[in-house]
């Protein structure tokens, strides 16, 4: 169920030919009409998104387990509750962050008074990827409502059971007007981007990452790019090895390791590695059985195409230390440790993506940062360390998006902290008020009285400069 503009009017129904201008021309119309401005209607449509998921979370879990075999828990807890907590932080904040602010005023515009606006940008296009097919549409959305903006959702083709879902959900929740949902492949993707928004919001490969910045490039349109890398986790020689493999084993394997934020490479002191390792290797048995293949606690790959490509970082050269089994049929990859792979191996070079996890090991700190260096900068950043000197020099000279000290991919869910990448890995943030200042512009507005007039300022100049420098300096 998509959106389909008749007469200047739109209707939800099934279509092949997007009229996609004619649909933006409708939702940019809505958006200067005032009404999204107005705090209590961004309210109500906040209230109404929760209200639809609240009241669909089974058809929603049962989207995700067909798409990805998502075990039910693991997508509640990752696609659901995350966005329960999003949009109650919203609503709870809302009211402060569209307040207008007060700005300082220099003496040489006396008598003045300055403020800024958060307004809304206008027509938002949020395209989201297949690993978490319904949070990475959902969550910028709850940004993009709270501004005040009206958005069309481009859902993943590679999750067509979430996909279709969303585009349903919407359409029976809120007016067209406000959000529309478009399906399709690359070929849609590709025709929406010829169009100008006001904002463009993606997430998902660096690769694709770059051709949507081309397009917003040639319509001046601003983008927020939510991309990935080679995140790099590092453990020193004092942290605690069973918490260590606890958490590092859970972030990896997390959605069969589907994750932009999950460790690609795992740094360890070379005398700690065994150890490491088989801590590792009890956390696999214990997380998912002697066989993972059968646990209810294991999702699948997400297509045939995505598990062909994961097979080249199993090539027979690669040292497999555990799992390194897989079936094309169920697209199960098992979770697998790889002790340090060639330097020429695509496991080092190209971001992982899976459920495979390099281990290299290292003899001093400075030689893990210059591994790291190596890589473009990273989505993220994770820190085994409770040495202050260790954390203070890793997050000095490894640049990354976030970071996570003693912990890994947990960062994602505080609300409170900016989510984003930097250089390769992205561009922009979100996430609570930060999603809401992604989607706002900031206009600045000085209110100036007219009681007094500063003469200074108008010709002639003659004997006024020193007057000026005195007021400026």
């Amino acid at each position: 169920m998509t959106a389909v503009v008749d007469n200047g009017r739109i209707n939800h129904k099934s279509f092949t030919t997007y009229d996609f201008n004619s649909l933006l021309k409708v939702q940019r119309a809505f958006v200067r009409s005032g009404k999204t401005s107005e705090v209590s209607y961004r309210r109500e449509q906040l209230q109404n998104l929760r209200s639809m998921i609240r009241d669909n979370e089974n058809l929603i879990l049962e989207a995700l387990a067909k798409d990805l075999k998502k075990p039910t828990f693991e997508a509640y807890a990752s696609e659901v509750g995350l966005l329960y907590s999003e949009i109650n932080h919203t609503l709870k904040h809302i009211e402060l962050w569209t307040k207008p602010q007060r700005a300082p005023t220099p003496l040489v515009l006396f008598p003045a008074k300055s403020e800024i606006l958060r307004e809304p940008v206008g027509v938002v296009l949020i395209i989201a990827p297949w690993n978490y097919p319904f949070q990475l549409v959902i969550s910028p959305l709850i940004g993009a409502l709270a501004a005040g903006n009206s958005a069309i959702l481009k859902p993943s083709e590679w999750a067509p059971y979430t996909s279709d879902l969303i585009a349903d959900l919407v359409s029976g929740a809120f007016s067209p007007e406000l959000i529309s949902t478009v399906t399709g492949g690359p070929s849609i993707t590709r025709k929406i981007l010829a169009e100008r928004f006001d904002h463009i919001f993606f997430t998902g490969s660096t690769a694709v990452g770059l051709q949507v910045a081309k397009h917003a490039a040639s319509q001046l349109t601003p983008v927020t790019l939510e991309l990935g890398g080679k995140s790099p986790c590092i453990v020193d020689e004092e942290f605690a090895l069973s918490t260590a493999a606890r958490r590092i084993t859970w972030s990896k394997f997390l959605n069969a390791g589907q994750t932009c934020l999950a460790p690609d490479y795992l740094l360890v002191p070379r005398h700690r590695k065994e150890a490491l390792v088989s801590k590792m290797e009890e956390c696999i048995s214990t997380f998912f059985g002697p066989d993972p293949a059968t646990s209810e606690d294991y999702a699948r790959i997400v297509s045939e195409r995505h598990f062909d490509r994961l097979l080249q970082f199993l090539q027979p050269k690669q040292n497999i230390i555990t799992g390194g089994l897989f079936d094309r049929e169920s697209l199960y990859i098992a979770p697998t440790l790889i002790d340090n792979p060639p330097d020429n191996s695509p496991s080092l070079s190209d971001e992982i993506f899976g459920p495979i996890l390099p281990i290299l090991s290292y003899e001093t700190i400075d030689e893990a940062i210059a591994y790291a260096q190596r890589h473009p900068d990273p989505l993220a950043l994770y820190i085994f360390s409770k040495n202050p000197k260790h954390q203070k020099k890793l997050l000095q000279e490894i640049p990354s998006g976030g970071v996570c000290v003693n912990n890994a991919v947990a960062h994602f869910v505080n609300t409170s902290l900016p989510f984003g990448g930097r250089r390769a890995s992205g561009m922009g943030s979100y996430h609570g008020r930060y999603s809401f200042e992604t989607f706002s512009h900031q206009r600045a507005i000085l209110r100036s009285s007219t009681w007094f007039d500063l003469r200074l300022r108008y010709p002639p100049y003659k004997g006024k400069l020193q007057w000026l420098r005195k007021l400026l300096r």
